[in-house]
């Protein structure tokens, strides 16, 4: 753009015999290409603003922050009564001890082990009293022994398979019984391990730690005051800072616009200058993320929101500014700077000088701004020379 207007000083003719020549700065109209810039207002937030919260209960004893500090994920920021965290820990890590205990007692089935050997004892008597009835027997039927042997035998026989049966039915029950006290103590087991598991991490929990990293603000519980975790109020904030996120809004037809053009879809974004509030131009470029899913009824506009570099943390949330990012291309355009354009009423003009070096009012119609410059759609042709300063003379 540089390259399309040069600066000169010209002499024009005085009205007046004999008056001085005044002098006044001219520059030559040519068509160049400019970018149309434009700027919105816009603020920026904390779009991951975190609340820290306690877990579990009890009274602060130590406060390990400052407001306004950069913290880091992980790090501490508050430490609470551990002893009565720790001691519900023992306790569960003492029940499930004792129950590991049980479940390696019930393990060894020493029941069904005495249960199993009762049932050997059993059928060895009903082996041995099997033998003497058959041995008996025929010996009685050839009468060469008493009959009251053959029915003690019988007698015996019958008693042993009683007491086989009985032993088998104590070693089914007995097995039953042990599986089912393996399973229930396994099953106390787990349940145990998993009442150690949150006792052990509700003492993690007493060393309240910053879930994210960012800015952190002021506290809002003292040393000795009790963190409820179904408190409503949290115990502090944490802003992130990198990228800090700056939000602005535009009119329907800007939106139109923009969407026909492509200007709103991801990656194809322009990329965006943030202007501070005292005019400096915030060094790191930032690119429209996203935008709301619908226009405000109220104000007739859509939110869009962006994300700018923050490496530094300069930019805080709630500061104010401006977005400006190129929006459109006018080729082959004829433009002058601002100030040589006269407002006067509803008419815009400028002052012009003839090839005979005499000054001339012209009407003009003007279009964008485009930085210092203003583009003139009617009323200048190219080579045409405009004054910019010295019209007072």
């Amino acid at each position: 753009m540089s390259g399309a207007f040069y600066w000169g000083i010209c002499v024009a003719e005085a009205q007046q015999t004999g008056a001085p020549k005044p002098l006044v700065e001219v520059v030559d109209v040519k068509p160049a290409d400019l970018p149309i810039i434009t700027e919105y207002a816009a603020q920026t937030y904390a779009r991951n603003q975190v609340e820290v919260r306690g877990r579990v209960e009890g009274y602060v004893e130590k406060w390990l922050f400052r407001p306004g500090q950069e913290v880091t994920a992980g790090q501490p920021l508050y430490v609470l009564d551990l002893r009565p965290l720790e001691a519900a820990a023992e306790t569960a890590s003492g029940n499930l001890r004792q129950s590991e205990a049980d479940l390696e007692f019930a393990s060894k089935q020493v029941s069904l082990l005495q249960a199993q050997a009762n049932l050997a004892v059993a059928q060895a008597n009903l082996l041995k009293a099997r033998q003497d009835f058959e041995r008996l027997k025929p010996l009685v039927e050839q009468d060469a022994a008493p009959r009251q042997d053959l029915e003690t035998a019988t007698a015996a026989l019958a008693a042993n398979e009683a007491a086989v049966r009985a032993a088998q039915v104590l070693v089914d029950q007995t097995r039953l019984q042990t599986d089912t006290q393996i399973q229930s103590t396994k099953g106390k087991v787990e349940a145990l391990r998993g009442t150690l598991k949150t006792a052990s991490l509700n003492v993690e929990y007493g060393t309240i730690r910053a879930p994210i990293s960012g800015l952190i603000g002021d506290t809002l519980v003292n040393l000795g005051s009790l963190v409820n975790p179904a408190s409503t109020a949290p115990l502090t904030t944490i802003v992130p800072l990198d990228p800090i996120w700056v939000r602005f809004k535009l009119n329907e037809s800007q939106y139109l616009s923009f969407t026909r053009a492509g200007t709103l879809s991801s990656g194809k974004t322009p990329p965006l200058e943030l202007l501070l509030a005292d005019n400096t131009v915030y060094p790191y470029k930032g690119r429209i993320e996203n935008s709301l899913n619908q226009v405000d009824s109220r104000t007739g506009t859509l939110e869009v929101q962006a994300a700018f570099p923050n490496p530094k943390h300069t930019l805080l949330p709630g500061q104010f500014g401006k977005i400006r990012f190129q929006t459109d291309m006018e080729k082959g355009v004829l433009a002058v700077p601002q100030r040589a354009v006269l407002q006067i009423q509803n008419t815009q003009s400028v002052y012009t000088v003839s090839d005979d070096s005499k000054i001339q009012l012209r009407a003009v119609k003007t279009g964008n701004r485009v930085g210092e410059l203003w583009i003139i759609e009617q009323g200048l042709k190219p080579g045409d020379r405009v004054v910019v300063e010295g019209l007072l003379n």
